[in-house]
């Protein structure tokens, strides 16, 4: 039987173990939990517990999307897991080249990569989350988060979550294609928001997009007869890139609550290098 693709499969799994569903906490299953927690990422945790080396509540537990809650007494080859982990959301200066996925399959690399490779041994356990998708060429602030919740967040077309641009473009826009873009054009997939724009150079464009949708900014540029050289994205709501290529940083607690408007506590903060 084909599965409901609604119901969530820590759920299944809990159901086709004649388990009941708690309530009153924040169910979620197995391998997820261990990636948000930092004890390792998805797919290594995913391996570890098919071959046996996890324990649930003191039985070897071999189902991935088994369900877990608060009070769940992981152990790790035969250690002790928390599943307790609060938001963590970090900010990384994506180069230009690689690109925001799983893998590239023209060989040149992932952002993923790029940003593991510059992680602490105990951060890179966690399951980090890309919140949105840069083009391969693209460079700037791009947001990484162990908490699903916050790339729903950031990237709901409800939000609204502005991102602010900065595109070199080919040939010098007048006043009256700012204006185009200020008000909103009707491209292919519809019209857009009203965005804001300005020229900071003859042929340099700051756009703020509250809306994300597939090469929106080289797609509004390109309608006002203006094809995008460069582009790189600067800020996401009230945070700024302020990190060399390469490099992250920790969001504080302030910068995720109000600057991202994202109202659960993260884990204390700290900074990166590259």
């Amino acid at each position: 039987m084909a599965r409901n693709p609604r119901t969530p499969r820590w759920l299944e799994a809990a159901r086709r173990r004649k388990e009941p569903v708690p309530e009153g906490s924040r169910a979620d299953w197995l391998a997820r939990a261990l990636g948000r927690a930092g004890v390792m990422p998805r797919a290594e945790a995913e391996q570890a517990i098919r071959e046996g080396r996890v324990e649930v509540d003191g039985r070897v537990e071999r189902e991935p999307f088994a369900p877990v809650h608060a009070g769940t007494v992981v152990r790790v080859d035969g250690q002790p897991c928390a599943l307790e982990a609060g938001t963590r959301v970090l900010l990384f200066h994506k180069p230009a080249g690689v690109v925001v996925a799983g893998s590239d399959p023209e060989g040149i690399g992932t952002v993923f990569e790029r940003l593991r490779a510059v992680l602490s041994p105990e951060l890179r356990g966690y399951e980090w989350y890309a919140v949105g998708r840069l083009d391969r060429d693209t460079t700037g602030l791009l947001l990484f988060t162990n908490e699903e919740r916050m790339v729903a967040h950031a990237t709901s077309p409800e939000t609204h979550v502005p991102k602010r641009y900065v595109a070199e473009v080919e040939g010098e826009p007048s006043e009256e294609a700012v204006r185009k873009l200020r008000e909103g054009l009707v491209l292919d997939d519809g019209p857009t928001r009203p965005a804001g724009a300005r020229l900071l150079a003859p042929s340099r464009v700051e756009l703020v997009l509250t809306e994300g949708r597939h090469h929106q900014v080289k797609r509004m540029l390109a309608a006002v007869g203006h094809p995008v050289r460069t582009l790189h994205r600067e800020a996401v709501g009230e945070v700024s890139l302020d990190v060399p290529e390469g490099s992250y940083r920790f969001l504080t607690e302030a910068e995720v609550h109000e600057g991202l408007q994202f109202r659960e506590i993260p884990s204390p903060s700290g900074r990166g290098s590259g």
